[in-house]
């Protein structure tokens, strides 16, 4: 059987929790598919939000120039759902 998204309602404590975390910083009012398929295993999930985190905090780039990257590497990858995702959020960035 193929994993399915887990929705808010059907998660964890510890889901929901970094569903919140995700939703406060990124400043939506739901999480992506990306996170929802990654709940399947919320070892991976908190994981990869922690990652994330790191490479999206302060550093010598600025957050809407690392958008700007991820963007550039989906078009390279032909990631339509991924351009679209990053195009989202680096237009909330400026």
């Amino acid at each position: 059987m193929s994993p399915k998204p887990i929705e808010y309602d059907d998660a964890s404590s510890d889901v929901r929790a970094i569903y919140d975390e995700i939703k406060q910083a990124r400043g939506v009012n739901d999480v992506n598919n990306f996170w929802k398929y990654l709940a399947n295993d919320p070892v991976t999930l908190r994981r990869t939000w922690h990652s994330l985190k790191e490479i999206m905090g302060s550093g010598a780039l600025d957050s809407l120039t690392k958008e700007l990257i991820y963007i550039a590497v989906s078009a390279t990858n032909n990631c339509t759902y991924c351009i679209r995702s990053h195009t989202a959020s680096a237009s909330s960035k400026g």
